[in-house]
């Protein structure tokens, strides 16, 4: 339901405080409109493809190999199939959208960059709609709002409800926090519903619509989610009065000329993807869930150990709980599980808060003492055993939690560490499977940089052939395995394996690096 309030009365008054509250900037800059200009259009949508490369890199679910992609590398060897204007107009025309979907080169450089150059990236998002989309439908449908405002949280957070920007932005709609406590979003120590995708979305459409009824354009509606109001409000009246987008272009900050036009393309890829052929990625996401009340504090790990859950999948359900605890000492806060399971919840309630109380709540008290590593217990769990990783220069912490085959959010709480910061010569402990701890030492010994045989190659150098030879890894793309090796190119890896598609490699494949000498 849209909220009634001071913002259709007086908008004017609050133009300026809306602009300073307001959501965050992107870096989805854009230069000018016409043809000309064009390859600026490419060069600002590969600031965005960084964007997006940053979001991949705090990535919460752990997906197929190849979801982080080297940049350099990307912009080398793009695939797919890049279709005619016409073709793209043609397509654009057929969207029924209460939002205008202009076509021109900028945003056919954003098609380009969610099509072609950041493929991997849109098939997981395509995954995580089929969770995420029904919750934003729902609550754009009851306000009144055209539905293709769900494809807002792709640009802002790739679908990531645990997406923190640099200028302190958070969750799936990137609420900055004096706007979120605006709109009503708890936020204190244990608790950031702004990563909250059912009540960050409730108020997500609250300030949509309060910003329609400024600006009665929804084109002006989404630029101004990006920069604030008072950037849209400047840019108009420096304008004389126009209220067009595209008229006001070259008046908005740099950052936000690139978002409508990412809005745009988004709304196209989502539609044509298969044209595209791109497939969605399954989550791990169950589709059908339910909420018990929760009136006790409690621990993530005493629901994963009761009911036989992967504490992973409570994360990705209830992300907006920061410590694992959900702290329901003067009220009752949510708990979502996957439908049957909190059916069994409320049949063995009393046994969940009871297991191991003392442990994750000494004396019944809820306040951690600085320093505690949030539970985290000293032995491995069931079947793992502990191997360490030392951080190099250039590692981030969802590419190390691929490697391993890990939740980024495990690997935080394993090593009690706080947003994504990691430092060159950290040792971090990870827990793998007993049967694969050899496997995996090795890769921690290969990542890290140091040799696995003597003679301080990567490759297995057999005898049965005349070439060096190297195992794919998990993470690797032809262009880092190149830079192992001096004198050898990604190009002439490409050649001897008589491989066409540079993504076309794949963890456990041999390759053939270079002739022995």
């Amino acid at each position: 339901m849209k909220r009634n309030n001071l913002l259709s009365i007086y908008p004017l008054l609050l133009f300026s405080f809306l602009g300073l509250v307001g959501i965050p900037i992107k870096s989805t800059g854009q230069k000018a409109m016409n043809d000309t200009l064009s390859m600026t259009s490419s060069v600002t949508a590969d600031l965005f493809s960084q964007s997006l490369d940053s979001l991949v890199n705090i990535w919460y679910a752990t997906t197929t190999p190849g979801l982080v992609v080297d940049t350099i590398y990307e912009d080398s060897f793009v695939s797919g199939h890049e279709f005619s204007d016409s073709v793209l107009i043609g397509r654009l025309s057929k969207i029924v959208s209460a939002i205008p979907l202009t076509y021109n080169n900028h945003v056919k450089s954003f098609i380009k960059l969610y099509t072609l150059k950041r493929r991997e990236q849109v098939e997981t998002m395509l995954g995580l709609s089929e969770y995420y989309f029904p919750v934003f439908e729902s609550a754009l449908d009851a306000a009144g709002l055209p539905l293709e405002l769900k494809y807002l949280p792709v640009i802002e957070s790739a679908l990531n409800p645990r997406a923190f920007s640099r200028a302190g932005a958070s969750g799936l709609w990137q609420f900055m926090y004096y706007t979120g406590k605006q709109y009503g979003l708890e936020i204190n120590s244990y608790v950031d519903e702004r990563r909250d995708p059912y009540k960050s979305t409730r108020a997500a459409v609250e300030f949509l619509s309060d910003l329609y009824n400024i600006y009665g354009d929804w084109q002006l509606v989404i630029a101004a989610y990006n920069c604030g109001p008072g950037n849209v409000n400047r840019a108009i009246r420096r304008s004389g009065g126009k209220r067009n987008f595209w008229e006001l272009f070259y008046l908005l900050p740099r950052e936000t000329r690139g978002y409508v036009p990412a809005f745009i393309a988004a709304t196209y890829t989502f539609h044509y993807y298969k044209e595209h052929d791109l497939k969605p990625r399954p989550s791990l996401l169950p589709v059908a869930t339910d909420t018990v009340m929760i009136s006790r504090p409690l621990h993530f790990f005493q629901v994963s150990e009761m009911l036989d859950v992967p504490i992973d999948i409570i994360r990705q359900l209830n992300p907006q709980y920061r410590r694992d605890i959900i702290p329901a000492q003067n009220q009752a806060y949510p708990l979502r599980l996957a439908f049957h399971q909190s059916t069994f919840f409320a049949s063995r309630e009393d046994t969940i808060y009871n297991h191991k109380r003392e442990k994750f709540f000494p004396n019944n008290q809820l306040v951690i003492k600085p320093g505690s590593t949030l539970g985290v217990s000293s032995a491995p769990p069931p079947g793992k055993t502990k191997i360490y990783y030392t951080v190099k220069s250039g590692d981030a912490l969802g590419l190390i939690a691929d490697w391993f085959d890990v939740y980024t959010s495990t690997l935080r709480y394993w090593n009690n560490i706080r947003g994504n910061l990691i430092r060159v010569g950290q040792k971090l402990v990870i827990y793998v499977d007993e049967d694969k701890a050899d496997y995996y030492r090795n890769i921690a010994r290969q990542k890290s940089g140091y040799s696995t045989s003597t003679n301080d190659q990567l490759a297995d150098s057999t005898d049965d052939d005349d070439y060096i030879y190297h195992v794919v890894g998990k993470g690797d793309s032809v262009w880092s395995i190149a830079r192992q090796y001096p004198g050898v190119t990604d190009t002439d890896i490409l050649r001897l394996n008589n491989i066409k598609n540079a993504r076309h490699i794949k963890p456990g494949q041999k390759l053939k690096i270079k002739p022995k000498s």
